[in-house]
């Protein structure tokens, strides 16, 4: 009998992997994203202290009016220009990216680059 493999037990494995080598500090803290398919969050995060410094999903209001459906690409780019510019405000310039264990690609390559234009550097 065939054993089908737990994808999301793969992918937190993947990403417990990668945060042994990720970590963020008060200059320059973690960009942290995480999809689901209805869904698109991110938050940078201070590991130092282990508080969350910004924030930004497709539930917030602010970005659900701007989108239809909150599990696309295009959704994930409302999210990561809206997280950018949040952290801007907050004086947060450089950030350490956290892809969370999933393929840089699609919605996560998505929110990446909208994040850079607005003008976050990683």
């Amino acid at each position: 009998m065939l054993h089908k493999g737990d994808k999301n037990a793969a992918r937190k494995k993947r990403h417990f992997r990668v945060r042994n080598r990720i970590s963020g500090t008060a200059a320059r803290p973690r960009l942290n994203v995480f999809r689901s398919l209805k869904h698109v969050y991110a938050q940078v995060i201070n590991d130092v202290t282990g508080e969350t410094l910004v924030s930004a999903s497709t539930v917030d209001k602010e970005v659900a009016a701007q989108i239809q459906f909150g599990g696309n690409i295009e959704a994930a780019k409302a999210v990561g220009t809206v997280v950018a510019q949040r952290a801007l405000e907050k004086g947060i310039k450089e950030v350490v990216f956290d892809r969370g264990g999933y393929l840089y690609h699609g919605r996560v390559a998505a929110l990446a680059e909208a994040a850079r234009e607005a003008g976050l550097e990683f």
